[in-house]
């Protein structure tokens, strides 16, 4: 009888555990699956990187950092940090006009870019940026763009508050590796289709819609602050 109830009681602990690691497993997966959907639709990161990538600009060290700032902001969005942002109304209004401001001026930037490519016939236009312009313009295409926080800071961060435990930890390691996944397969595919897609008309539609989603963006910044 002792031997069938420790056989039991092992066998009772095993599935405890194998259940333990597929809510783990799920937890990260669910980290992974947010992320990605926040992270994929066209934005200012998306934007700067796509660009970076068609020129071959410091394109792999443009999405290191991004990775780095996601990471950054996600832990701190899971760990606690999105009460700070949803209830300070003058952080989140400096951000917005921060951030309004920056998409303006690069959405113009954009256009100005893509008028010149449109011009240039069939000779390609390459921008090239140095490291200290592309880790400035990094920095504020991330830190000064509301939305980044939106999706990092609160939308990932309160499902992940939701977690506990390793739960939580092996959902931001999900989440963070989801940025890590798009930000290295978008950079090596603007670097590989970079022939492609630097041809002025083409470049010039890029820039052009680029200068767009910042403008756009911009204007759903305003929307927001307004309806705040």
């Amino acid at each position: 009888m002792q031997t069938i109830s420790a056989f039991n009681k092992q066998v009772f602990l095993i599935i405890t555990e194998f259940k333990r690691e597929i809510m783990l497993f799920m937890a990260a997966i669910q980290g992974f699956t947010l992320s990605l959907s926040m992270i994929i639709p066209i934005g200012s990161q998306n934007s700067m990187l796509l660009s970076q990538g068609i020129n071959k600009n410091h394109h792999f060290m443009t999405a290191g950092l991004f990775m780095i700032y996601d990471a950054i902001l996600i832990s701190l969005g899971v760990l606690g940090g999105s009460l700070i942002l949803s209830t300070n109304d003058m952080l989140f209004s400096l951000l917005t006009w921060g951030g309004i401001a920056f998409l303006l001026s690069y959405g113009a930037m954009s256009f100005k870019s893509a008028f010149a490519s449109i011009n240039a016939g069939t000779s390609p236009v390459v921008n090239q940026k140095t490291m200290k312009v592309v880790i400035i313009t990094s920095l504020i295409v991330t830190f000064l763009n509301p939305h980044a926080y939106i999706d990092t800071v609160m939308v990932i961060g309160s499902v992940g508050g939701q977690y506990s435990g390793d739960a939580k930890i092996y959902f931001l390691i999900g989440a963070i590796s989801a940025s890590m996944t798009w930000f290295s397969t978008l950079a090596l595919g603007a670097a590989k289709l970079s022939v492609q897609l630097s041809k002025p008309k083409v470049k010039g539609i890029i820039d052009f819609s680029i200068g767009l989603v910042m403008w756009f963006i911009a204007w759903s910044l305003l929307m927001t602050w307004l309806g705040r």
